[in-house]
């Protein structure tokens, strides 16, 4: 867990790396992926409980693939 100093240092090194205008649009640019983030988490979560109370399909049986035939010269056809 951070302390009150490593915060206040990770707040001096944004401040001088970024400038103090530009440190709000960092902000706001990283409350909207957090909402966006929030949001997708949320959908992905409710597909997945929906899922799950759905009733489960039962897979059927898959066709037999049909018999495959070889055809085999036979010497008799070859000899021309």
């Amino acid at each position: 867990m951070l302390g009150g100093w490593e915060i206040a240092g990770i707040v001096v090194v944004v401040l001088v790396l970024f400038g103090a205008r530009k440190v709000p649009e960092l902000m706001k640019g990283l409350g909207h992926g957090i909402k966006e983030f929030k949001k997708a988490s949320r959908e992905v979560q409710d597909e997945v409980e929906r899922a799950m109370e759905e009733e489960p399909v039962r897979p059927t049986k898959p066709a037999k693939p049909a018999a495959k035939t070889e055809t085999v010269a036979s010497s008799s056809d070859t000899k021309a």
